[in-house]
């Protein structure tokens, strides 16, 4: 659940902030005054689920010297987490639909499901495939034969179907996506001219939407941030009930792992290089004409 997802790091942001203005206090030390753990009270922080309960949560009330509105305001946003995830469970969905193929994804990959199924607006750059959100069923599995040639047919269907519940995100109102890709995912061809065709054909038929932006950087541009950088998707989350305006987070991706960017700074460098790939890549609509030339290629 969206709302459930966001309410939960909507309080993890408001007890951190407790935390860290409090004298003196650690994380650690604010994990054992409730007999828990760091990793725990990290969980809890960075709008995980956890097993923790309102005596806990008042235990570090206490130890954050919170004031009685301080307290007042966190006790009412736990409760409205409680009644959110009881209406999850009650409709069954309270584990997230990510949870089913949680076997055939990374550990941070889950996380990053999870986030980006709460987030208004996601800004990817990829400069080798098309981005997850906007890849059709045959291109996604070509990808998964290159990455997994041994895997199984009903497990790549699973992948596949992820995918596709995950793409449901640009059917809803108010989210938006906005990609960068190199010229050279136009280029490659990690899969059969066909399949390049259908791709390249959606991408020039999804960017016609409101709240997809689809944007190429040609090879002609010269020296510029994205020839440096890393795949990336940077995710910004909507405002939590509590009024505080929740941090964007970055994900970035490399060959054998991947990576949560959370801090100011961090999340400021990867805000630069958006800005520095604005400013070289094609308009939506030089974009859509290159696309649909480099289409014709393949159907020669």
């Amino acid at each position: 659940m969206v709302g459930l997802t966001v309410s939960r790091l909507d309080f993890g942001n408001f007890m951190q902030g407790l935390r860290m203005s409090a004298p003196k206090t650690s994380m650690i030390s604010a994990a054992l005054r409730i007999d828990s753990t760091r990793q725990v009270l990290d969980r809890l922080e960075r709008g995980g689920p956890t097993k923790l309960g309102r005596l806990h949560i008042n235990g570090l009330l206490d130890y954050y010297e919170a004031t009685p509105e301080q307290r007042s305001e966190a006790l009412r946003l736990w409760e409205e987490i409680r009644e959110q995830d009881k209406a999850a469970r009650a409709q069954g969905n309270s584990k997230g639909f990510w949870k089913a193929y949680s076997d055939q994804v990374a550990p941070n990959f889950e996380k990053f499901l999870r986030l980006e199924g709460a987030a208004e607006a996601v800004t990817a750059f990829q400069p080798v495939i098309v981005p997850g959100l906007l890849q059709t069923p045959e291109y996604r599995r070509a990808i998964i034969r290159i990455d997994h040639p041994d895997l199984s047919a009903v497990d790549t269907e699973r992948l596949l179907e992820l995918t596709e519940r995950r793409q449901t995100r640009l059917s809803e109102t108010g989210f938006r996506l906005e990609a960068f890709i190199s010229e050279a995912v136009l280029r490659n061809h990690p899969c059969d001219p066909e399949t390049m065709l259908e791709q390249l054909r959606h991408l020039t038929e999804i960017g016609e939407r409101e709240n997809v932006s689809i944007r190429v950087i040609p090879f002609s541009v010269g020296p510029h941030k994205g020839l440096t950088i890393q795949v990336f998707t940077l995710l910004r989350l909507p405002k939590g009930a509590s009024g505080m305006v929740l941090p964007p987070l970055v994900y970035a991706e490399g060959a054998v792992g991947s990576v949560f960017h959370e801090h100011g700074d961090e999340v400021s460098q990867y805000e630069q290089a958006i800005d520095g790939l604005r400013a070289v890549a094609l308009s939506e609509e030089d974009t859509r004409d290159l696309v649909l030339r480099a289409a014709k290629e393949y159907s020669a």
